[in-house]
């Protein structure tokens, strides 16, 4: 079963949303997780309500602090936008998605960045060989 980790700087809302949709696309058949080189203290509200319009509740979600325990546990790591924080193991494999940045957002400017996450979701659970449930 591959396992996808989605990394951004305060995992609040780029890689939320990565992992919010690759555990919902792919069901039991993959493994989503999600991690911040500087945690925030909360996941953006714009983030959530924008989830929430897809029928994806990450409400009870809170930002995780990237460790390299999760790194070494991921057959995949995509970063969007931790640059040098992202610790780079050998044998792994990375990806960077370029991504507009959500923080400060409202939800109307969240939108387009939450589908284009959808997007390279879907597309990576077509690479992965993972049919999407939905």
């Amino acid at each position: 079963m591959p396992s996808v980790l989605f990394v951004c700087v305060h995992n609040a809302g780029r890689s939320q949303m990565a992992a919010a949709f690759l555990a919902h696309l792919g069901g039991a058949r993959v493994v989503a997780r999600s991690a911040g080189s500087a945690p925030a203290d909360a996941v953006n509200p714009a983030v959530v309500e924008a989830m929430r319009e897809t029928g994806i509740d990450i409400s009870a979600e809170v930002p995780k602090a990237l460790t390299t325990e999760a790194v070494r546990a991921s057959d995949l790591v995509i970063t969007m936008g931790c640059g040098d924080a992202c610790p780079v193991f050998p044998g792994k494999r990375y990806l960077d998605w370029k991504l507009a940045d959500p923080a400060g957002q409202g939800v109307a400017a969240v939108r387009p960045i939450r589908d284009r996450i959808e997007q390279r979701v879907r597309a990576l659970l077509t690479e992965l060989g993972v049919e999407s449930t939905a």
